[in-house]
């Protein structure tokens, strides 16, 4: 409806134009201006020498900013993103005009259009604070368990709009600047989960929706956000690390209390081959600590493990392969770095783990072919 409204005013303005300039026989002479000035003077307020033309139009089309102001405005009420159509439209209007050879970029039509084009990147900009303000200041769903945010979904939306309506445009300058703003508000809205009472682990919930807005990036290919792109994946990464160690914790998590103990001596200055002489670190300490993990015990853990994080993580991320791969890879570290300090803390003790890496494998096989 825009567009078909401004196609209309262009030849009508321009035709008008032609002809007030034809009738007054504006040569754009220094003389012939003088004499025009003195003529309208009785008529109107003073005329500036230099655009008679303008002044004269601006009088016969007094109504036509005051009415466009108010089209705009109807424009950006009858659909949440109608700012952005409304940004379009003024911008290929007004860059073609200035292409045209039959309008002159001083014309009085270019001249409110361009008032309507800073109306509209007023309109637009006012809108972006407001989505960046509600993003920011969004509420987490009380009975938040996981998945995507609604912060997250409302960036993709109005990403997904703004592309297709920004297609053909000729400039794209506030629409960058916006999805910059917009992709800031979203990561800041991510990281406060830090703080909120979630009951699920927030690093999952963190990661999830970095891995979200780093796949839809990608997808998107939106070269002003290159930047972003590389920070969802950093953030993503980090926190799935965060996530793999935190719960890596709880199958073994007495060796791995235990270990930190010798490790934390080691770091103090005890030497390695006296670290057993500590009575908390003693060999009899660490048997009784290698008994509580049987290897059947440790695969029950691990099964465990798998259905709680398949039950917490969301499915149309598809995550839980890349996790549980994660995991298996952090625990066969672990798992290396407590048969190293059993050697270099224990030596000739004949103290094993219960289970082999050999095992540790085939447990880990066996629950993903299950699953």
């Amino acid at each position: 409806m825009l567009e078909q409204v401004l196609r209309e005013l262009q030849p009508l303005c321009t035709a008008e134009q032609q002809f007030i300039e034809k009738f007054f026989q504006l040569s754009q002479d220094a003389a012939d201006l003088q004499v025009l000035e003195v003529s309208m003077r009785t008529m109107s307020s003073p005329v500036p020498l230099e655009e008679p033309t303008t002044q004269l139009l601006s009088e016969i089309f007094s109504c036509l900013e005051p009415e466009l102001r108010g089209f705009l405005d109807v424009c950006n009420k009858v659909h949440s993103f109608g700012c952005l159509q409304v940004l379009v439209t003024l911008n290929d209007s007004v860059f073609e005009m200035w292409g045209s050879s039959s309008a002159v970029p001083s014309s009085f039509l270019n001249a409110v259009l361009g008032n309507m084009l800073l109306l509209a990147k007023s309109s637009f900009n006012k809108y972006i604070r407001i989505l960046c303000k509600e993003i920011e200041e969004a509420k987490m769903p009380s009975k938040m368990k996981g998945g995507i945010l609604p912060s997250v979904s409302r960036f993709e939306e109005f990403v997904d709009f703004s592309e297709e309506v920004f297609r053909t445009a000729r400039r794209r300058g506030e629409l960058d600047k916006a999805h910059l703003r917009l992709a800031g508000s979203v990561f800041s809205s991510i990281n406060s989960l830090s703080s909120a009472n979630l009951k699920v682990n927030t690093d999952m919930v963190m990661m999830e929706n970095f891995h979200h807005i780093h796949c839809f990036l990608c997808q998107k290919k939106i070269h002003c956000l290159e930047g972003k792109k590389r920070e969802a994946k950093q953030r993503y990464s980090e926190h799935m690390e965060k996530y793999v160690i935190k719960y890596l914790g709880q199958p073994l998590e007495k060796l791995n209390h235990f270990f930190e103990g010798v490790k934390a001596r080691v770091a103090q200055g005890v030497k390695e081959e006296e670290v057993s002489f500590q009575l908390a670190y003693s060999k009899q300490e660490l048997r009784k600590v290698i008994e509580k993990y049987p290897g059947k015990e440790v695969k029950r853990a691990l099964e465990s493990l798998y259905r709680k994080i398949h039950k917490y993580l969301s499915p149309e991320e598809n995550l839980l392969p890349v996790v549980w791969h994660a995991m298996e890879q952090e625990f066969i570290r672990q798992y290396q770095e407590f048969e190293d300090l059993i050697q270099r803390c224990y030596t000739g003790s004949g103290i094993v783990m219960d289970f082999t890496m050999e095992d540790l494998l085939s447990y880990f096989n066996s629950i993903t072919l299950s699953n």
